[in-house]
């Protein structure tokens, strides 16, 4: 896979307290990805920029609120996100990563 490419795949990370639940009893992390990314970039970017095992990744796209911003109807960004399952003993600290 195209080096360039992999590191645009990974957006942010999901700083929630469901995200926070699951990287406590699940060993997984939450990532806000590209819309066109698949699992194996998923997995190749994290394994890339992270330098940590990844077992498996779900992906899932989730469709924008319809929202009212004064007299006009809009509708909030489609957000597209990953569940990285990592290997045991494998662990991400965001502090370090620059």
């Amino acid at each position: 896979m195209n080096q360039d490419r992999l590191m645009k795949v990974l957006l942010a990370p999901i700083v929630s307290e469901k995200s926070t639940m699951l990287a406590d009893k699940h060993n997984q992390v939450a990532f806000r990805v590209l819309q066109g990314a698949t699992r194996g970039e998923v997995k190749a970017a994290v394994e890339l920029l992270f330098k940590v095992q990844v077992e498996s990744v779900q992906v899932l796209n989730t469709k924008g609120k319809a929202k009212r911003f004064g007299r006009f109807e809009g509708r909030r960004r489609n957000v597209r996100k990953a569940y990285v399952n990592l290997a045991a003993g494998q662990e991400i600290n965001f502090a370090e990563v620059r």
